[in-house]
């Protein structure tokens, strides 16, 4: 029979050998856990296939523009075209419907925006879109009813002092903008978070040029863009005019804005589908063989291009879906678009409703 002494020996043997089996068995699954993150970084498993939830896709509505001939150099960093992810979510967007009070919230939103005049149709043969003005300034407001878009124009022409002030600085007027349209309640989520940008501009011969200083700007022009998309947020939204977006308002001197634009139609995340998308290098031929849209027509034919990267397209017009594109930036905001989604996988007609 072991004595006292003989016993605790024992019992200390026991512990120390299990603290030590403990130490073991935790560095062995952090050995084991940390091997598997190794495996699965230089072997990931492969994405799951895309869906293609919503079949045969319609053509992504790129407005009319005339056939280009351009002849295009490739000159990115690295002179190579980027690698793009294969598969991109292609999004919903809720088309616009008709509703028993929609000139009443047209008139309220009109007032939130300083009109207060009861508006009128633009004409019988434009359903839908009224016409606002306001008693004390050359100011018209012009609304569609059901999709709620809207453009906001001053006649500089019969107050030229309206432009002779300076305007505010970039940052001032980004704040000022965000507040103008949220007090109508036009700044959705995404929009309020999105990229915002501001250019400085005068007017030389009756056209918007850029302004190098405030001090010899008579005018600041913000655009607001959605938020990006994917799951590092590093896809950008263009437009048809990008680099303007389709929201935007200029800021004269003393704080007026006297121009805006508001087309917005919402994204529903919720409804989505993944499509597999085109290599750069099938979008790269692509745009050499003139099948991409070109934002603005060149003063060169001979374009150079910077950058290529995925964006998503926001039309400014409904759409029943929300699409990538590839994009190609060149010199002098030279900008052209080409589908990102597989050519097999268009074919749908384009839905028209809900654009005016």
């Amino acid at each position: 029979m072991a004595t006292l002494t003989e016993a605790s020996v024992i019992a200390r043997k026991i512990l120390r050998y299990g603290l030590y089996l403990i130490i073991l068995i935790i560095i062995g699954k952090f050995a084991l856990d940390f091997g598997i993150y190794i495996y699965n970084k230089l072997n990931p498993p492969p994405p799951p296939k895309p869906t293609v939830a919503f079949g045969k896709l319609p053509v992504i509505p790129f407005p009319p523009r005339e056939n280009l001939q351009i002849s295009y150099k490739l000159e990115t960093p690295d002179g190579k075209l980027p690698t793009i992810i294969n598969q991109a979510e292609i999004y919903t967007m809720p088309n616009p419907q008709p509703s028993l009070n929609a000139l009443e919230n047209a008139r309220a939103k009109a007032k939130s925006l300083g009109f207060h005049d009861a508006g009128k149709p633009v004409a019988e043969s434009i359903p839908n879109v009224y016409v606002f003005k306001n008693p004390n300034e050359p100011v018209t407001l012009v609304y569609n009813i059901i999709t709620k878009v809207y453009s906001i124009s001053y006649d500089i022409s019969s107050n030229l002092s309206i432009i002779s002030g300076t305007p505010p600085a970039k940052e001032p007027a980004i704040s000022q903008v965000k507040s103008f349209f949220a007090q109508g309640g036009n700044l959705p989520n995404d929009m309020q978070s999105g990229v915002a940008k501001a250019e400085l501009l005068k007017i030389e011969e009756g056209k918007f040029v850029k302004a190098l200083s405030l001090s010899e700007a008579q005018l600041t022009k913000v655009s607001l863009f959605r938020d990006n998309f994917g799951p590092e947020k590093n896809i950008p939204v263009v437009t048809p005019r990008y680099p303007e977006s389709n929201v935007w308002a200029l800021i004269a001197g003393g704080g007026k804005i006297i121009a805006a634009e508001y087309h917005y139609f919402p994204i529903d995340l919720n409804i989505k589908a993944t499509y597999p998308l085109k290599s750069s290098l099938e979008a790269w031929n692509e745009l050499n063989e003139g099948k991409g849209f070109i934002v603005r027509k060149p003063e060169n034919e001979n374009v150079t291009i910077r950058r290529v990267y995925l964006a998503y397209y926001d039309p400014g017009r409904y759409s029943e879906y929300f699409q990538p594109v590839f994009v190609f930036e060149g010199d002098d905001d030279f900008y052209a678009f080409v589908p990102a989604v597989r050519n097999d996988l268009y074919g749908k007609e384009p839905t028209t409703e809900g654009n005016n």
